[in-house]
């Protein structure tokens, strides 16, 4: 036959040639694909549909308040955008190179903050799918690994349901996709695949530039996911096989230093001051505590790892465990509780090792007591983060989501946008108005999440106490009214303040669950 007829079209919708053979060798793998492994392909497609679902739906919880806020502030003015949360010339961790980016699209596009957060958390969730694929293909093409890969990651953790961004599990991803952590541990994973990559390869001097400025987005967009990535590559250096020679070592050098010059560089805030910053440790107190009944399944994943370490002492993956162990226990015995932000250096490393020994690289012996074992703990993982589909369907017509451990999505507070305009100062003290309102625009007194950067946070908390306070004079109202040029005040009733009816304040509508929104006179 000649060549030219080979792409031809046998008839209407029957293609041949390359791209018919491709079709027939698709199919041919799936038919002798046994039907375990084809259970564990679909168990994982609904993984990444039930994230896709929540790309969709977008979770209005936990710290989305103040990721909204940054992309407004930034999207408002990206030369000097402020804190986002109160009206304070102060830097922020938060004005990262994919937050600038979101900001960016949002100015260039005319789109709402929220549509670009939606944005965000598709490209997210199609950076951490195809990094967890590129990265254990660089362990193992064992075909049924990558769906393993992701089971492991998203549902293997313990029967106690803990959430925590920058962690992959289900029910946090779920909250946390739109997130920079998210953005961070997609771009990790693609960075450790394209480091193993260019070790057997022999990349030249440009790819390895590129991963330095990989590492330092990484690293300036969230800082936490930034040292578990580090870790990483050095367990990869350091377990590479042939040992790098001279020439491979020079190259990592200027990867290292592009990316340390980068991160110095950043012009919204600085990197190193993040090192002296205090309050941080009470918050990552919870990380150290019922680690059992939270984490207690990646046993299984150290059985894996330990399997490894037998084979080769230097194998990546244990020495990524071990470099994240190491830091983790350093952070107990020294009660820099912050330390345990580490802990998805743990989960990834037994996660991935024993997806990679499950698929096949393990004995036939091993295999038949850990497949079953397995089995069972994902099934606890399924059951222990079940309550993440609250989030996109009715949990009556789930019956098993209803006894599950769940979060609880809010109400947003785009009631108060018709009144309220940006740059408007809101004195409140409710938990949601703090965490919501700033992204829609106006600034409180109080930050609603914990201001690193912000020198006067605790005198915004002690005057915001005061201004509800029973015992509070009204010329002293009057008065913290005038000190942080407040327009609105947002409260319950039952939240103090002025009496009612005072002429200072004028009532302007009220929220869902019956907040007032009031007007400063």
């Amino acid at each position: 036959m000649p060549a030219a007829a080979e792409h031809a079209t046998a008839g209407p919708g029957r293609p041949t040639g390359r791209i018919a053979r491709l079709g027939r060798s698709a199919r041919t793998r799936w038919q002798d694909t046994s039907l375990l492994e084809k259970a564990v392909a679909a168990a994982a497609l609904l993984v990444v549909v039930l994230l896709a679902l929540m790309v969709v739906k977008l979770p209005w919880a936990g710290d989305l308040g103040i990721h909204a806020a940054t992309v407004e502030r930034l999207r408002h003015d990206l030369g000097n955008p402020g804190d986002p949360l109160v009206k304070a010339d102060v830097n922020s961790p938060y004005y990262s190179p994919w937050m600038l980016f979101l900001a960016l699209v949002a100015k260039v596009s005319g789109a709402t903050t929220f549509h670009v957060l939606h944005l965000a958390a598709a490209i997210n969730l199609v950076l951490l799918i195809t990094g967890i694929r590129q990265f254990v293909r660089t362990l193992t093409t064992r075909p049924a690994a990558v769906p393993l890969a992701i089971l492991c990651v998203t549902l293997l953790y313990g029967w106690e349901l803990f959430t925590w961004s920058g962690f992959p599990g289900a029910t946090s991803l779920a909250l946390c996709i739109a997130y920079p952590s998210t953005f961070a541990l997609g771009v990790a994973f693609h960075l450790w695949a394209l480091l193993r990559t260019a070790l057997s390869r022999d990349w030249g001097w440009l790819p390895y530039l590129g991963l330095g400025a990989l590492l330092a987005v990484v690293l300036l967009s969230h800082q936490f996911t930034g040292v578990v990535t580090v870790l990483g590559l050095l367990a990869i250096l350091l377990g590479a096989r042939p040992w790098p020679g001279r020439a491979v070592w020079l190259r990592i050098a200027a990867a290292v230093a592009l990316s340390l010059v980068i991160v110095l560089a950043w012009p919204y805030y600085s990197f190193f001051s993040l090192l002296s910053v205090g309050g941080l440790e009470e918050i990552h107190r919870p990380l150290y505590d019922h680690l059992v009944s939270r984490f207690g399944l990646l046993s299984l994943g150290i059985v894996a790892l330990a399997l490894r370490f037998r084979r080769d002492r230097r194998d990546p993956l244990a020495l990524f465990f071990a470099f994240g162990a190491l830091v983790y226990a350093l952070g107990g015995l020294t009660q820099h509780w912050s330390y345990g932000r580490v802990l998805p250096a743990l989960f990834v490393s037994a996660q991935v090792a024993l997806a990679v020994e499950l698929a096949g690289e393990s004995g036939r012996r091993v295999r038949r007591v850990l497949v079953p074992v397995t089995a069972v703990a994902l099934l606890v993982g399924c059951w222990s983060q079940a309550g993440a589909l609250s989030y996109v369907m009715s949990t009556r017509s789930i019956p098993v989501v209803r006894s599950a451990p769940t979060q609880h999505e809010w109400g947003g507070y785009e009631w108060i946008t018709p009144y309220v305009k940006y740059g408007d100062v809101i004195m409140t003290k409710d938990y949601f108005a703090l965490r919501q309102s700033p992204a829609y625009g106006p600034y409180t007194v109080e930050p609603g999440y914990p201001d690193f950067f912000l020198k006067d946070e605790a005198q915004r908390t002690k005057d915001t106490k005061a201004f509800f306070a029973r015992n509070t004079s009204r010329d002293e109202r009057l008065r913290l009214l005038r000190k942080y040029d407040v327009r609105w005040v947002i409260q319950f009733r039952s939240d103090g303040g002025f009496a009612p009816g005072d002429p200072a304040l004028r009532a302007v509508a009220s929220g869902p669950d019956g907040e007032k929104l009031l007007k400063v006179v």
